[in-house]
């Protein structure tokens, strides 16, 4: 999604803070355990402490940090089981969602899923996999509130940010930006037809990272991850909690 020209500039830039930090603690640059001094942070990224601190109260609403008294951000574990299973969680409410949509989203709903498909088009024809990432957030969007099931939408959107560093991460797996699109051509051809069981098993299948993919996510956060040799690495891990 492109920045918003009326929103403050300040609020862009911790949202950017809150990308960069979140892609290193998934590719483990920031270790589990790690605290995340603000003041190292601001240093490293040349920024003031205010946006830093306002990604990491986003991030920690997200659960990506947790917030610990007189102990600040804390980076925590991640089980690889636990991901699955907020992935099979993510894949069932976006299959619901699709279901919903395909009866009842309105014609203009249907258009502006269909530009925002055609916008990821053009950002997977210019292989920028962040742009395309942030065109897909918004193509994800369309279809929760497409349900008109407010419910519904709002948990779907809350995971979806829990996962969001993995998502967006996954497209570097070679040739997954075209595989997601041409799942993506599916699910507009199934809502677009009203047939919500060929939605929701569309929806399902494109989040479902399970075997394979899940082997290529993983392997995809190594190749990623570099040596640490940020200011952050001075930080040390929590010894209080043993992590």
């Amino acid at each position: 999604m492109k920045p918003n020209p009326s929103e403050p500039t300040h609020t862009r830039l911790s949202e950017q803070l809150g990308e960069a930090i979140e892609e290193r603690i998934v590719i483990g640059q920031y270790r589990p355990g790690m605290r995340l001094d603000e003041q190292i942070l601001a240093t490293e990224f040349g920024v003031s402490r205010t946006p830093v601190r306002e990604a990491l109260i986003q991030l920690a609403t997200a659960g990506l940090v947790e917030m610990r008294p007189r102990r600040g951000a804390i980076v925590p574990k991640t089980d690889p089981a636990r991901l699955c299973e907020m992935f099979e969680v993510m894949a069932e409410l976006e299959a619901l969602c699709g279901k919903l949509a395909a009866r009842r989203i309105s014609q203009a709903g249907l258009a502006q899923l269909i530009a925002a498909h055609q916008a990821c088009l053009e950002a997977r024809e210019a292989g920028d996999t962040d742009q395309y990432y942030r065109l897909n957030e918004v193509f994800h969007h369309l279809i929760y509130a497409a349900s008109q099931n407010t419910f519904l939408a709002d948990q779907a959107a809350a995971l979806h940010r829990r996962l969001r560093p993995y998502r967006r991460l996954q497209l570097r797996v070679r040739n997954r930006m075209s595989a997601s699109f041409q799942e993506h051509q599916a699910v507009v051809e199934a809502i677009q037809a009203g047939d919500g069981e060929a939605a929701a098993e569309s929806l399902r299948a494109h989040i479902t990272v399970q075997g394979e993919r899940f082997a290529d996510l993983v392997a995809s956060l190594s190749s990623i991850a570099r040596e640490p040799v940020s200011p952050a690495e001075g930080t040390t891990p929590d010894s209080a909690t043993g992590l």
